[in-house]
């Protein structure tokens, strides 16, 4: 018989995964409607929107959630985790429907960030929510759950986002709603405030306005360049910008007492290594996953629906590749398992540069697609392992946070060179340019392989073992 303060712990379980589930399904619901958005919301037409202004609606997301990721974690230890979570939770389900009701691209895109900043809020402070509900021996099972949720997330997100956007295109942001709903429901009942200090430092919120502007700077520039021209004034300036911006960031995050990057973490080499390479894996893995949804969808004129289902075997593979390596390679290095993941999603991605054409022959895609997957499962999982395993233990949280933003800063990059690179062309007049950005995304895996290289440590465990 189950005690109230077990069923009170898998209450506060299910909270955590439900809105680690939810954030994490968000990125690849919203890819596969990318180009049912842009239909009903005008593009291509002489009045709509470019492909470039398009591409904020996913640009915007990944820049606000890099931006505010450890700022507000450090506001939930400061103020109470609870509230901070229930806050970005409840901003995380209004934005959404608000992003549902948004009748222009630019509406779309202030929702989005608006949407990313509760994701912001909700997702560290649900692991330190569940963390505290756990009793100690039952943490690291907890804590592999609350993970294993990014790849549950990515193996059923392109069936789910196919079927919600054949609907309607609306219903990829309604159906957070029921969800987050219940989630609210029951963390108002259930959760408890963890202990908190009030005398700790303000985060540096100035230096998060700083990294989202330098990083939303760059995204412009790439996405313009083919409007603007590469050696264009107005090219060059943003670019400039950009870099300036980020100048003042280091300069500042060297000087505040609570920086959002600390630079004594970069100083440790898996950690450092890690972020690099977690950078570069993204940006081929961003701008690859929305070359085969607009390829499937704008060459091949398929739908939502059978893009979601086409692409899901590629996804499928990164649970199924993390359960093999953890049974069968349990003491192989994660710096290892990231080059060869790097590697063959690489490989992965040629092959399917070489043999997609421009007739449906899903056949010749699919081989290609699902030894992407293996590479995304064996690198994804080791890149967050290797970057955290050196840490010390009083900063893995924070670790963890700035791993994660290299990883969206990899999306807004990766998202950025694509559209750089194919321009405003859609359907067969984009085909080569889709192509060529595959060829660059291998190109950036060659690097990441490299950067795994560097996180190299004989201390390091494999991500499963450890």
């Amino acid at each position: 018989m189950q005690t109230q303060s077990q069923t009170r712990t898998r209450v506060i379980l299910l909270i955590a995964v439900g809105a680690a589930f939810m954030s994490g399904l968000d990125l690849f619901v919203v890819n596969v409607a990318f180009d049912d958005i842009g239909q009903s919301l005008g593009v291509g037409t002489a009045a709509g929107p470019s492909m470039a202004d398009l591409s904020w609606i996913l640009n915007i997301y990944a820049v606000v959630y890099a931006a505010l990721l450890v700022p507000l974690g450090r506001i939930a230890d400061r103020y109470g985790r609870k509230n901070i979570f229930i806050g970005g939770l409840a901003l995380f389900v209004l934005a959404s429907a608000a992003c549902a009701l948004s009748g222009n691209v630019w509406m779309l895109v202030l929702f989005r960030g608006l949407q990313a900043a509760g994701a912001a809020a909700m997702t560290p402070t649900s692991l330190s929510i569940l963390m505290a509900a756990l009793p100690a021996e039952k943490r690291m099972a907890g804590v592999r759950m609350w993970s294993a949720t990014g790849a549950v997330a990515s193996a059923v997100g392109p069936s789910i986002g196919g079927l919600l956007a054949q609907i309607s295109w609306q219903w990829v942001f309604l159906i957070n709603l029921p969800i987050g709903a219940v989630l609210l429901w029951f963390a108002v009942r259930h959760v408890r405030d963890t202990e908190h200090n009030p005398d700790a430092t303000t985060p540096d919120f100035g230096g998060a306005v700083l990294f989202a502007a330098s990083i939303g700077l760059l995204a412009l520039g790439l996405v313009k360049s083919p409007e603007w021209g590469w050696g264009s004034f107005e090219t060059i300036g943003v670019l400039a910008a950009s870099a300036v911006l980020a100048l003042i960031f280091v300069w500042r995050s060297r000087h505040h007492l609570s920086p959002v990057i600390d630079p004594a973490l970069l100083k440790i080499r898996t950690f450092m290594w890690a972020n690099a390479a977690m950078l570069l894996f993204n940006v081929a893995f961003a701008a690859t996953m929305l070359i085969v949804v607009l390829w499937l969808q704008q060459v091949w004129g398929w739908s939502a629906l059978l893009t979601g289902m086409a692409i899901a075997p590629g996804p499928a593979m990164v649970p199924i590749t993390v359960a093999l390596t953890s049974r069968f390679l349990p003491k192989v290095t994660p710096s290892r398992l990231v080059v060869l993941g790097s590697v063959l999603f690489g490989l992965g991605a040629s092959v399917v540069a070489l043999s997609i054409g421009t007739e449906p022959n899903y056949w010749t895609f699919l081989p290609g697609w699902v030894i992407g997957g293996i590479g995304v499962g064996f690198a994804m999982p080791n890149l967050m392992a290797g970057a955290a395993h050196d840490l010390p233990p009083t900063q893995t949280s924070t670790g963890s946070a700035i791993i994660t933003m290299a990883r969206q800063i990899g999306f807004v990059i990766g998202i950025s060179v694509l559209f750089a690179i194919v321009g405003d062309k859609q359907g067969l007049d984009a085909t080569e340019s889709f192509r060529v950005a595959m060829w660059v995304a291998v190109v950036v895996l060659v690097f990441s392989a490299l950067a795994g290289l560097g996180m190299a440590s004989r201390r390091v465990k494999s991500a499963v073992a450890a």
